[in-house]
């Protein structure tokens, strides 16, 4: 067995309907991390709140590595706004968030919907305005802890989505 590198792997690159929105993440490091978690996963697009920490912040670039070259990204000042332009050019908008209307992720069908917003809230509040949301899904989890890192919890729903739509694709 041998360990590979980066120059020993050519992915399959593909890109997905998905595009991703931060609902005012405040730490560099999960803005980064977005980056790079996007990038590897083929999203479209990434859209930041203003106030989120700048891609010339220190800390996101050390995280997103190379990626912020890679991937579209925006700001928005307006939540509301900005959520109502991605339904009407006709995105699913989905939060991960745990709610009393949340399913569980893996039994989302992420294939009956031809484009795809999924929604991170903020490390502290969640999700601005959950009324917003067209569905909202949640990770099972089994600890004590009811919640995860923002970030990890987009890496665990980017597979699952990633993993349905590739799957579906094949067929």
């Amino acid at each position: 067995m041998k360990q590979l590198t980066h120059y020993d792997i050519e992915n399959n690159q593909k890109q997905f309907p998905i595009t991703i929105v931060c609902d005012a993440i405040r730490t560099p490091e999960n803005i980064g991390m977005c980056f790079r978690i996007s990038e590897s996963f083929g999203v479209e697009k990434i859209y930041f709140h203003e106030a989120s920490p700048s891609i010339e912040n220190r800390k996101v670039i050390n995280t997103a590595r190379n990626t912020i070259n890679q991937i579209n990204y925006a700001y928005y000042s307006n939540f509301e706004e900005t959520i109502q332009q991605l339904k009407a050019a006709g995105n699913t908008i989905i939060g991960i968030e745990i709610t009393d209307k949340s399913i569980n992720i893996q039994d989302f069908n992420f294939k009956n919907h031809q484009k795809l917003v999924l929604l991170l809230g903020s490390e502290r509040n969640g999700i601005e305005n959950i009324n917003l949301v067209d569905k909202m899904i949640a990770i099972p989890m089994y600890g004590r802890n009811s919640s995860m890192n923002v970030v990890h919890s987009l890496a665990i729903t980017l597979y699952e989505v990633t993993n349905q739509l590739a799957v579906s694709s094949k067929q």
